[in-house]
């Protein structure tokens, strides 16, 4: 399997690859949510952690830095009183909507066949013998 990129110059499987950064950033559980939450959308910190249950406060900021680092999410600071920040998706983020939609997608349509290939594999796993 080639998993270069066309003109040679990356490879994903490489472990010093930029693009393998870029996919397991893009890959990790609360981008993937934050992405989602974004589609469409401007929201501010309280409205995301509200919309993403289960983030802390710690995980969400450090996501939210690490996708504004790599110009997919855009953070709109405003100075009022209280201070009033927004987060949206810059156009290089809104390409990734429609990836992060099919996998979504795809969750959908084929978790009844995980969760019993999960119970199957957990009951052959945790029998005794």
């Amino acid at each position: 399997m080639n998993t270069a990129s066309p003109d040679g110059r990356y490879d994903v499987m490489a472990a010093a690859c930029p693009t393998r950064q870029l996919v397991t950033r893009i890959g990790d559980r609360w981008s993937l949510l934050v992405i989602t939450a974004l589609t469409g959308r401007t929201l501010r910190f309280a409205e995301l952690r509200h919309t993403l249950e289960g983030v802390s406060q710690k995980m969400l900021t450090q996501t939210l830095r690490q996708l504004e680092r790599d110009g997919i999410v855009h953070r709109q600071a405003y100075a009022e009183v209280p201070p009033r920040v927004e987060y949206n998706l810059t156009p290089l983020g809104d390409t990734l909507t429609d990836l992060v939609a099919a996998i979504r997608d795809w969750a959908y349509t084929n978790i009844n066949d995980i969760e019993s290939y999960r119970h199957t594999y957990d009951q052959r796993h945790n029998s005794p013998g």
